[in-house]
């Protein structure tokens, strides 16, 4: 079931167009199909169609959704940080909410990243965890993420919440740049880079690519329906949260002019 409110020019984000009205489109319904599709032809060619690897064994097929989520996850954090950005320079309430959309789902899918690295890391290595760099640095980007989230959700006056969150916000890009970059400059356990390593050359190929590609499409439509839904929500509590602010309003305005006129004998209007 998807959730209804009528529009208003009133609530409506700066920049939106035209204010979505539900969380739910045919179009998202769409790239739904899409998506369940796609997670199911992940799931046959990397649990059955792909071989194992040489070195890792079956252990290998946790890269096609650890690899994907681990990306994905870093696009969330720069259309948060974006969103951020835009939101501090131009007060834009629809750039407030893409941002804080982006962050719940970029806090899922860097969720996802570690845990799968861990279930990868106690065959490879023989421990789910290791203080290495690059574990550390995604930690500590998961971290910046909820605190991202807790910021956004404390109660306050919503431009100043608003406000403090962007700061954070700013921050997630550069955690992403340490994240990427951890393999390369410091010693860890984590393997670099094998998919365009050295340009367009890659140290994986055949089924196994393929079933890394296809990783990459589920997952990158995961992300865009969860992103468009995720944000349509946001709007509409925006919405909800403006109407029950007038609400509370108007019934203050009628209490203080039942009370003058208690007061004076002088029946209101």
């Amino acid at each position: 079931m998807t959730t209804q409110i009528a529009s208003q020019s009133r609530g409506r984000p700066s920049g939106a167009g035209d204010a979505p009205t539900s969380t739910g489109s045919r179009a998202t319904r769409v790239l739904g199909i899409l998506t369940i599709v796609a997670i199911a032809t992940l799931a046959l060619f990397g649990l059955v169609l792909s071989p194992a690897d040489a070195n890792q064994g079956d252990a290998v097929r946790i890269l096609y959704v650890h690899v994907p989520s681990a990306t994905f996850a870093y696009v969330g954090c720069f259309l948060t940080t974006l969103g951020s950005a835009l939101y501090l320079w131009k007060r834009s309430q629809w750039w407030e909410l893409v941002a804080y959309a982006s962050a719940e789902i970029a806090a899922l899918f860097t969720a996802v990243t570690l845990a799968t690295g861990m279930l990868w890391g106690r065959p490879t290595w023989g421990v789910y965890w290791v203080w290495d760099a690059r574990l550390t640095s995604t930690a500590m980007l998961l971290l910046l993420l909820l605190g991202y989230l807790a910021v956004r959700r404390l109660p306050a006056e919503p431009s100043v919440r608003s406000k403090r969150a962007a700061i954070i916000g700013l921050l997630l890009v550069p955690n992403v740049v340490i994240v990427r970059q951890s393999v390369q400059w410091w010693r860890t356990l984590h393997q670099k880079p094998t998919l365009f390593a050295n340009g367009l050359d890659s140290h994986i190929e055949g089924l196994m690519l393929f079933a890394l590609f296809v990783g990459f499409v589920a997952i990158g439509l995961l992300f865009t329906w969860l992103l468009v839904h995720r944000f349509r929500l946001a709007w509409l509590e925006e919405q909800l949260d403006e109407q029950g602010l007038d609400l509370a309003i108007a019934e203050r305005r009628a209490e203080a002019a039942a009370e003058v006129a208690a007061d004076t004998g002088v029946v209101a209007p």
